[in-house]
């Protein structure tokens, strides 16, 4: 590992499942001592929980997808225009690597990295590779991986894959060795329930009456966190108070992972970060995976889990209050079945995620500058961002 300080830029599509692993790399290189940029758009940048000092830049971003041919030419002339507004900045900031977390904000500068010759990672959050990063597995240098199994994934890439995990937020991980909440024969049952950034009806409208299907020695003993939709928490508390199950309900809780802690039972979308965050902290979960989600990736993102016995999985046209309960109750038939349930989801963590993607990202490049020290080699005749630039313009 090479100890100078070097540049690298990440570019990020603008949802958290894709921003949450870049702001948790950005501050692991920046603690190593390296200088980042962010490459997003303007929905990425408005993302919580970017680090104070990541600079970032917004690009076009353009979407080839559809059936109608004008979009196709306006999504290719937004990511045109990207990867030169990505060249410009490589030329100034010459970056010794560029890492892609997916989603089309990601292509422009990924594509730039590639005209200019500059190493390039990408790294798939999910257990099916995206769109983006399968149009880009052939151009870069490495890909980086969540899950063991990946879909998507040509095996004529296998040589470049590293199973890395997916970095999650540092006051996540610090859970980690914090010991599964005591659940005892007459204790109470923590739930919670989530269901991602936006929240999501169906748990509003499944969850309640499940709970309440619950035998009388489960049921009693209740204690319901769950996120909602603004337009859905006034239904929501009605339907727990006509069941009379105590539930503390909000659009947004900023003390999550103190939430998570407390929790004995998870029920919400299958999600990377999600996974990722219940499989670093060790709580067993119900899944219901996002069924319009991309390539039915959620669903993907649910096996490892499943398998190991840490979760159950629901597909949501099965998701009813009967089966929720009958799920429930199989996992808490008794109070060593749900702390059994969290060890196997504890498991399936990568707690070395963030390190294991770092040291990954440093195996590539050199620090700008050692450029006029190095002799020979691909590494010195590689041309710089501001070349790369030069020659496209043909200077």
């Amino acid at each position: 590992m090479n100890s100078a300080s070097r540049h690298y830029v990440l570019a990020a599509g603008g949802t958290g499942g894709h921003l949450i692993p870049a702001f948790v790399l950005a501050e692991e290189l920046e603690r190593r001592g390296h200088h980042v940029a962010l490459i997003t758009d303007e929905r990425g940048a408005a993302i919580p929980g970017k680090p104070a000092s990541l600079t970032t830049h917004v690009l076009p971003a353009g979407r080839i997808a559809g059936k109608n041919p004008l979009s196709w030419i306006k999504g290719a002339r937004a990511i045109l225009e990207g990867r030169r507004m990505a060249l410009r900045l490589f030329g100034s900031f010459e970056p010794s690597a560029v890492i892609g977390f997916g989603g089309y904000p990601a292509l422009p500068a990924l594509l730039a990295a590639t005209s200019a010759k500059i190493p390039s990672v990408i790294h798939e959050q999910n257990a099916v590779l995206g769109r983006v990063n399968r149009y880009l597995a052939g151009k870069v240098n490495a890909i980086a991986t969540a899950y063991r199994e990946v879909d998507r994934l040509a095996e004529k890439h296998g040589h470049k894959v590293h199973l890395v995990g997916n970095p999650v937020r540092a006051e996540v991980l610090s859970l980690r060795d914090q010991p599964y909440p005591a659940f005892t024969e007459d204790g109470l049952l923590r739930v919670l329930v989530t269901g991602g950034s936006q929240g999501a009806r169906v748990l509003s409208e499944v969850v309640p009456d499940g709970l309440a299907m619950l035998q009388p020695a489960l049921r009693t003993r209740l204690q319901v966190t769950q996120q909602c939709r603004a337009e859905d928490i006034d239904a929501v508390r009605a339907r727990y108070a006509g069941h009379d199950i105590p539930a503390e309900l909000g659009t947004y809780f900023e003390d999550m992972q103190s939430r998570l802690a407390d929790a004995h039972l998870f029920i919400g979308r299958a999600g990377a970060s999600t996974v990722s965050e219940l499989t670093a902290v060790g709580r067993p979960a119900i899944l219901i995976p996002l069924p319009i989600a991309t390539d039915d990736h959620q669903a993907a993102n649910t096996r490892e889990i499943v398998a190991a016995g840490g979760a159950r999985a629901i597909r949501q046209e099965s998701f009813t209050g009967a089966e929720l309960a009958k799920q429930i109750q199989a996992m808490a038939q008794n109070p060593g079945s749900l702390a059994n349930a969290a060890h196997a989801a504890w498991n399936c963590g990568y707690p070395n995620a963030v390190s294991d993607l770092a040291d990954l990202v440093e195996s590539f490049g050199a620090a700008p500058m050692m450029d006029v020290i190095r002799v020979g080699g691909a590494a010195a005749t590689a041309p710089s961002g501001k070349q790369a630039l030069a020659m496209e313009k043909g200077e």
